[in-house]
């Protein structure tokens, strides 16, 4: 009995395996799948960002005041912090031998004037005899004429020595060239300045009711900005104060180095709360680039190489390189090879292949 069961239940078992293998063989592989990703519209519009960039503060006019001749310093009207108006009587120096060569350069010209007035008077003479014939030679009247054309010429030439004698003196009395407040105070009465030192200037001045509000704008954000535009600023010794300025001068050149362009804002300083040298932030609203196309922030890839987006051209992935601008919380601008209307993949990555099929 127990041989009949056994061999009823291998029937079984057998019977069973081949209807699986059976059903195992219609069984057929099933096709790769399209990889569905989702995508965002490239849009043809700028995008607004607040920017905050670090910024200094520089004197509208400054200039450092050396000596123009050698001399021993007798008096210095001004100190650290004097406030001085253009003109002003600053310091006064002393140059003997200055004063002796104007004095020699003074009597040289008057010794060419009367030199040259006697050789006048002489052709003049001596022209007014030539009108009876042949009581002058005219070799002689010739002679006398070019002499005092060349006592007139060195007369000229003595005037200017003498002139230039004196402006040179008038170095020896040092005035402001224009307003402001002198910095830097380098010399005492007694000293001995040398025109030649270029190293340590005597005094420093500088105009703080006007100040220079100097900022390095990145070259992506540069074409944005405008003459007039209104920036505000901080500063650390104003906490909780809201300056405003607006942009007067652009400088149109790229520093290569750090890629930035020179901006200046004019900060009228009659109140002298700030000065030259100070920190200041600054924040402007970037209007952002009218050409620009605007994506999600998402759908820029930055690698270590390149910063690209992915487009779906035909169906397939294309990584397109682009620049990117202005920012913001939902989109950033990008300039490339691509068009409005376009879609990209967003969010991307760097494990997106180039030329896949998508749907």
């Amino acid at each position: 009995m127990n041989k009949i069961f056994f061999v009823f239940m291998t029937a079984v078992i057998a019977l069973g395996a081949g209807c699986s293998d059976n059903k195992a063989a219609d069984k057929k592989p099933a096709a790769p799948s399209t990889p569905h990703y989702p995508t965002a519209v490239i849009e043809a519009r700028s995008v607004q960002q607040a920017v905050k960039l670090p910024a200094q503060l520089a004197a509208f006019l400054q200039v450092d005041i050396f000596p123009k001749v050698n001399g021993y310093v007798t008096a210095v009207w001004v100190d650290v912090g004097s406030h001085v108006r253009q003109g002003q009587l600053l310091m006064t120096l002393e140059a003997p031998e200055l004063v002796q060569a104007t004095a020699q350069a003074r009597e040289k010209y008057a010794r060419a004037v009367a030199d040259y007035t006697i050789d006048r008077e002489n052709y003049e003479r001596l022209n007014e005899a030539s009108r009876t014939p042949g009581a002058i030679s005219p070799m002689d009247l010739a002679t006398d004429k070019a002499k005092a054309q060349a006592d007139s010429a060195l007369a000229n030439s003595e005037k200017a020595n003498w002139l230039m004698q004196q402006a040179m003196m008038d170095y020896l009395k040092v005035t402001a060239p224009f307003t402001g407040v002198i910095t830097i105070r380098n010399v005492h009465p007694g000293a001995l300045v040398d025109a030649t030192n270029k190293s340590i200037p005597m005094l420093e001045l500088k105009q703080v009711d006007h100040l220079r509000l100097q900022v390095d704008i990145p070259e992506t954000i540069a074409a944005t900005l405008r003459k007039n535009d209104t920036l505000t600023f901080s500063v650390a010794a104003l906490p909780g104060q809201k300056l405003t300025a607006r942009v007067a001068r652009i400088s149109d050149n790229i520093n290569q180095q750090y890629r930035t362009e020179r901006v200046e804002a004019d900060v009228y300083n009659h109140d002298e709360v700030l000065a030259p040298g100070m920190y200041a932030d600054v924040i402007f609203d970037s209007k952002g680039n009218r050409n620009a196309l605007s994506v999600p922030p998402n759908a820029v890839v930055v690698s270590t190489e390149r910063k690209y987006v992915i487009v779906i051209r035909n169906g397939k992935t294309v990584k397109v390189d682009v620049s990117t601008g202005n920012e913001s919380d939902k989109l950033v601008e990008i300039t490339g090879d691509v068009k409005a209307g376009e879609q990209v993949i967003a969010p991307a990555n760097d494990e997106i292949k180039e030329g896949v099929d998508v749907r």
